[in-house]
């Protein structure tokens, strides 16, 4: 299962973070995830709540920001949302472009106490 994995290493960095900090508690993670990522949200939640239990995490809340599909052409420069993987530019029809956002999957911030 991808998503555990990627629990996993959230709450690694979570738990780290907190060690170095001397927290007592992990309250809340912030992620961005993109939408070209391929993350299956609720399945990374169920994850991240199962691999919580018993640490300094347990209880904290999940708070998942998406981030969209963006894009820029390359050739007339109008930057767009990208939808259903359609990689053409709407306004020169060009398909050459560089990709904004929308493949991020980070650790935003964490609510330590």
């Amino acid at each position: 299962m991808h998503e555990m994995a990627l629990a996993e290493g959230i709450l690694d960095i979570a738990l780290d973070y907190a060690k170095q900090n001397e927290a007592k508690r992990i309250a809340e993670v912030g992620l961005l995830i993109g939408e070209m990522s391929g993350v299956e949200q609720e399945s990374l939640r169920f994850s991240f709540d199962m691999l919580v239990k018993g640490t300094i995490a347990e209880g904290a809340k999940l708070v998942i920001k998406d981030v969209p599909l963006m894009g820029k052409c390359s050739k007339c420069g109008k930057e767009f949302h990208i939808e259903h993987y359609d990689f053409w530019c709407p306004e020169c029809k060009d398909g050459v472009l560089t990709t904004i956002s929308g493949r991020e999957m980070k650790v935003e911030y964490l609510e330590v106490d």
